[in-house]
């Protein structure tokens, strides 16, 4: 027996209309195509499915029982096409992101929580981008989203630009390195310097300032946490150098002092990669502008 949808949207519609003509109407086709739909598909099941006798029309036992199947399947049917549409006019998808910036989580939770209020039939995901290869990732539709402060040229990949930031040097205020006005890379001789537990070549620090000098500080001490860093910066138990939306909370705390990279600074940009194919849906479009929002709110701090 083959059962179309139009079959279940028949039988619904004659048991809720009770008759031919008013089904036909609502189905918006002719009587008589209902009545050889209605044809058909009894001689499939070899089975009346209404008694035609009745006044409204009725349905058999069997028609009872394609009813249950009919109101059964075809809310399901409805709520997909709804879900079809909203992804086709942008209301809904899936924003699953990739940091490869570990400071990032600093202004991205407040970003996604408003995202959230604005579009909550999003699904929304954050994935540590340290922990795998977060671009091809991204090409593999694994991931939608990389934050990422090191754009490449990727087929089919957009690094939108997001905002600029400065690498600070931060020390305890005790420290002899806070009497000079800016840091520069023979500086770090002799240091324990505090990052980040993530590749050289993915902190500010070295990419852009020791390995050029060929520098090497003393020891480097890893640390997970922002306030643990921080922490031990102040006990003056080492240096850091961090994004300069991390410090604005300790720019004038007197434990602190805080230097520029450089006389001239070390200036970063940091990007979101997006498909190429995404760049239109308004939802990407909306996280990218409260992204940069959040972002030249804490520099204006």
């Amino acid at each position: 027996m083959h059962i179309e949808f139009r079959h279940l949207r028949t039988i619904k519609a004659i048991h809720e209309c009770g008759g031919l003509a008013r089904a036909a109407d609502q189905l918006n086709i002719t009587q008589s195509a209902l009545s050889h739909q209605i044809k058909g598909l009894e001689d499939q099941a070899g089975v009346e499915l209404f008694l035609r006798r009745s006044k409204p029309m009725k349905l058999s036992a069997a028609g009872l029982r394609l009813l249950r199947l009919a109101e059964q399947i075809l809310p399901q049917v409805e709520a997909m096409q709804d879900e079809f549409s909203s992804l086709r006019d942008g209301r809904t998808g899936r924003m699953h992101i990739a940091i490869e910036c570990h400071a990032c989580f600093e202004w991205l939770f407040p970003v996604l929580e408003a995202f959230r209020k604005s579009w909550s039939d999003v699904d929304v995901d954050i994935r540590p981008g340290l922990a795998f290869d977060a671009l091809p990732a991204l090409q593999k539709e694994e991931v939608d989203l990389v934050v990422s402060s090191d754009p490449e040229d990727l087929p089919g990949v957009e690094f939108v630009e997001l905002f600029d930031y400065q690498a600070v040097f931060v020390a305890a205020s005790s420290h002899p390195l806070a009497e000079k006005p800016y840091i520069e890379a023979e500086d770090f001789r002799g240091q324990t310097l505090i990052t980040y537990p993530v590749e050289r070549t993915r902190l500010d620090v070295f990419s852009q300032l020791l390995i050029p000098a060929r520098v090497e500080p003393a020891s480097v001490r890893q640390v997970e946490l922002t306030a643990v860093i921080l922490l031990l910066v102040a006990s003056n138990r080492g240096i850091s150098v961090l994004p300069d939306w991390v410090v604005r909370e300790v720019k004038y705390n007197s434990d602190y002092v805080t230097r520029p990279l450089t006389k001239q600074g070390v200036t970063r940009g940091l990007y979101a990669a997006v498909r190429c194919d995404d760049l239109e849906k308004p939802f990407v479009q909306e996280l990218v502008e409260l992204a940069r929002a959040e972002a030249h709110k804490l520099q204006a701090q």
